[in-house]
């Protein structure tokens, strides 16, 4: 047993190391274009500082477009307005301290505490903004009283800095949102196809430390949806401001509403990876259909993402996800329990969520996720057939079909032929 732990510990180790040197080889890419953007940034505002603004300014502009790269990727231009609201707050209260509490060492610090406390009431949270009105308080306070007009110069500084930086993130060094988007969902989709295909054969072979290694890995991934959320951002960022990547708009927004979906369906697949745990601890019955829908859920999820990069209307995916959908329902109808019964549930969530991530709305989602689960209980149990009349007479048909009997008797009786309708005497 504990050899066995001890193999377990480490695949597990080896499992991660090999994700993160996978992680760290996607990012290699993106480093390289930021730290080419930052240095051409530099750069340029450095030149433009030497030649058009006064002393000390190919100093704070190259710092400003650099910060206006480095800070956010993906809330550059956001980023740019904060860096330069922070230095008119830090001028603001730099210059109006300045006067009241003078200069020197223990003012100077005053006067950037309350400029970083002014800064954070404002921005809610660290950031440019914040960084911006310290650094330019400090900058007042201790400069002014050796050199006077600093206050406008350091706004150019900042103003200079900022554009270059969008010059050169939006004209000259656009990264491919396509590919930065792509290498950042790459990760989760391939956790999800690998995990429930790993789920799907350990429900199969009733192996309850395999599902909760499944379990594990899911929640191992939070990393890679940070990863993803700033990509997402980036992304949007390039096609909205560089019009070299206008062209790509239509196929950004396509892959960025599926991959917005992937937390959702890696929060149903652990739920799905939780309650198959549960169900075999507790020794419940497991229907043939629940491991081949987990299993097909992650078919699906590969086919979503081959689909995302093309121009097809997601018809394969959601052939699939009906396919899950049906085998729940089949199972459904097998004989689960509780644990089972939540799996069952937890099965069609994510089926819904999936039909979402194809841009179906979320009503039609549901209902075909409904249908499709229905078709599946009907196979196994088919409803009871009712005889329908559809063309049931109507009284008076009935009254004269009666009286027509009625005399037909009559003429049969008085022709001497005994009545049919009764035995003969």
């Amino acid at each position: 047993m504990a050899a066995e732990k001890g193999g377990q510990a480490v695949e597990s180790v080896r499992h991660r190391s090999g994700e993160a040197g996978r992680v760290r080889a996607r990012q290699w890419e993106i480093t390289l274009v930021i730290a080419a953007q930052a240095g051409l940034a530099a750069a340029l505002a450095a030149l433009i500082a030497q030649h058009f603004l006064g002393p000390g300014s190919h100093v704070f502009a190259p710092a400003a477009a650099v910060g206006t790269i480095a800070t956010a990727i993906g809330q550059r231009a956001r980023r740019t307005f904060e860096l330069l609201a922070g230095v008119a707050l830090g001028l603001v209260i730099g210059d109006t301290l300045r006067f009241v509490v003078g200069s020197g060492p223990w003012q100077t610090g005053v006067v950037v505490a309350l400029a970083i406390a002014t800064a954070l009431l404002v921005a809610g949270k660290g950031g440019p903004l914040v960084g911006q009105a310290g650094g330019t308080a400090v900058l007042i306070t201790t400069l002014a009283p050796m050199e006077s007009g600093l206050e406008v110069p350091r706004i150019f500084d900042a103003l200079v800095g900022g554009v270059v930086g969008l010059v050169v993130v939006a004209l000259l060094l656009p990264v491919n949102p396509m590919r930065v988007l792509d290498r950042s969902a790459a990760p989760i989709f391939a956790i999800l196809c690998e995990q429930l295909a790993e789920l799907g054969q350990a429900v199969r072979e009733r192996d309850s430390d395999r599902t909760l290694r499944v379990l594990d890995r899911f929640r191992a991934a939070d990393d890679d949806l940070g990863r993803l959320h700033d990509a997402l951002s980036g992304a949007e960022e390039v096609v909205t401001i560089a019009p070299a990547r206008w062209h790509r708009r239509q196929q950004f927004h396509r892959y960025a509403v599926s991959a917005s979906h992937l937390e959702r369906l890696l929060l149903d697949s652990r739920a799905l990876a939780r309650w198959s745990t549960t169900a075999l601890e507790y020794d419940e019955p497991i229907p043939p259909e629940l491991p081949d829908a987990i299993t097909k859920l992650g078919e699906a999820v590969a086919q979503l993402r081959t689909e995302c990069k093309g121009d097809d209307a997601f018809q394969r995916t959601r052939a699939l996800v009906e396919e899950c959908a049906d085998l729940a329902g089949r199972a459904s109808v097998r004989g689960v329990r509780s644990f089972g019964d939540a799996l069952v549930t937890g099965l069609r969530t994510a089926a819904s969520d999936l039909l979402r991530a194809t841009g179906c709305d979320p009503d039609d989602a549901n209902a075909l996720v409904r249908s499709a689960a229905g078709a599946g209980e009907a196979t196994v149990h088919p409803p009871p057939r009712r005889h329908l009349y559809r063309n049931r007479p109507t009284r008076a048909a009935r009254t004269r079909r009666r009286a027509d009997l009625a005399a037909r008797r009559r003429e049969e009786s008085r022709a001497g032929i005994p009545d049919r309708g009764r035995p003969a005497r």
